[in-house]
């Protein structure tokens, strides 16, 4: 395994600089994947479209023109010489979805956990095998599944960023994934509470690849996530987080899921370090007062549904969603990991909508119930928001990039359509995604993934997971 040291030589002569690729000698399957299908000109003709445009809101039929990967003109009847048509009848039109906080390098791990041997045991016995080409093949197969499920933009959580050489076949994986997507270069697994966080490869990735801003066509940008006192004691923390705002880094942090509360908004807002540029996840704790100090200072929180009900043992996930959104915080959604639950923003957003209501005899009781606007928002908007993206994508908006999705209506478990927002959060699922644009590529045609050569991606999964369940043993090991 190659140390920073080691893979700062290696590839120093090598790297391209700017957006380009980093071409180390193990890193040079970067081709591998055939050229990104081209961005064109297309008309989706007489769908429902759900804009979650504050102006434009809900259009029971009409047109999305898109131009060279942006939103030229919504509305009805539009006129558009040398577009190709894309019949969009009996089918809902809207935003591809945003997921603000999925380990992506542990994706081909989600069938490792079993009865008695959960989300952390799983974890904890496999992070320290997985090699570069792991996390290549495990980002790779979480990419695809989210293209295939209509997910455009995704925060790419890395807490496990073992060596400068993992951190290069993440990237490889989003230039070829070809996702909007937020890589938040992270620590090593178990690495020691008193240990602080290395910036030299997060200084390096930042300089060679997003020295404009961005990476890959303006698709990819960058932050860090920090343990936070869950894993790190308060001086490393503290030291973590002041080197991440010094750089002017967005930042990601896990809170608790249970008390106690290891997150002091309060004291983070004295500090500084609040505001839309950090973004607080599993917050189940979290009081009033921490929840106000959120809404005060913009502050986002991801809300990993299904992961909040499952791992948090001594919190009430119901109370905290309807408290932060009562407090005005700006609610998106997650999946954590594959593990916990799968990257399926319909599932996420019926279960979300489902526990939204108040209960009696808890801080709930009296606040009103989470709704089908409102959950939609979450996953789309909002979440682009709470990644600094809200002007990029996450509505369709003329102006804004082409993040697209067509869901049919006439398939046997939706039909028949009536309300077009309670179809989409009641009855629609991934099998369900008939077409996927991302900055105005069609990525999935006719149900069919047309971007990407998918037989591959398990293939070459399967074995890495098989490698490291092999390294592993017990209960993991192959039977």
């Amino acid at each position: 395994m190659l140390t920073r040291r080691a893979f700062a030589k290696l590839s120093s002569a090598a790297a391209l600089g700017g957006s380009g690729l980093a071409t180390s000698g193990m890193l040079t399957k970067a081709t591998a994947q055939s050229a990104a299908p081209p961005r064109g000109s297309y008309l989706i003709r007489n769908g429902a479209v759900i804009t979650v445009d504050p102006v434009l809101g809900i259009l029971p039929r009409a047109d999305v023109l898109v131009r060279d990967g942006r939103i030229e003109a919504i509305g009805p009847d539009l006129a558009a010489g040398g577009a190709e048509a894309i019949d969009a009848t009996d089918m809902i039109v809207m935003p591809g979805f945003v997921d603000t906080h999925y380990h992506m390098w542990s994706a081909l791990g989600r069938n490792f956990v079993a009865d008695g041997f959960g989300y952390f045991p799983a974890k904890n016995a496999t992070s320290t095998l997985y090699q570069p080409q792991d996390f290549y093949n495990s980002v790779m197969l979480a990419l695809v599944e989210l293209a295939n499920a209509g997910i455009t933009t995704v925060h790419n959580w890395s807490h496990n960023t073992r060596t400068p050489a993992h951190a290069e076949a993440e990237l490889r994986a989003h230039r070829e994934g070809m996702l909007r997507a937020r890589y938040a270069y992270g620590h090593v697994d178990q690495m020691p509470r008193n240990q602080p966080l290395d910036f030299t490869d997060i200084d390096r990735v930042r300089r060679e690849y997003f020295s404009t801003g961005s990476a890959f066509e303006g698709l990819l940008t960058f932050g860090v996530n920090l343990r936070g006192l869950s894993q790190s004691d308060e001086p490393i923390y503290h030291r973590d987080m002041a080197a991440a705002v010094e750089r002017g880094l967005p930042v990601a942090i896990h809170a608790g899921q249970s008390p106690p509360n290891n997150v002091d908004a309060e004291d983070y807002e004295k500090r500084g370090w609040l505001g839309p540029k950090l973004l607080i996840c599993h917050y189940i704790p979290a009081s009033d007062r921490d929840a106000a100090a959120m809404a005060r200072t913009r502050t986002p929180l991801s809300f990993a549904t299904l992961s909040e009900f499952r791992l948090g043992l001594a919190g009430d996930p119901r109370v905290a969603l309807l408290r932060m959104r009562q407090a005005g915080v700006l609610v998106s959604l997650s999946f954590d990991a594959t593990s916990i639950a799968p990257p399926n923003m319909f599932e996420t957003m019926r279960f979300t909508w489902n526990v939204g209501v108040p209960w009696k005899g808890t801080p709930s009781e009296g606040l009103p119930p989470v709704g089908f606007r409102e959950v939609i928002e979450m996953a789309t908007l909002n979440g682009a928001k709470a990644l600094g993206l809200g002007d990029v994508t996450g509505s369709l908006t003329v102006g804004k990039r082409a993040d697209v999705i067509l869901v049919r209506t006439n398939d046997i478990n939706v039909a028949p359509l009536a309300n077009i927002e309670t179809t989409v959060v009641q009855s629609a699922t991934p099998a369900n995604v008939d077409t996927v644009l991302v900055d105005g590529r069609i990525v999935k045609r006719h149900g069919k993934l047309v971007a990407y050569d998918g037989e591959k991606i398990v293939r070459e999964a399967k074995a890495s997971a098989l490698r490291i369940r092999s390294a592993a043993g017990g209960i993991l090991a192959p039977r």
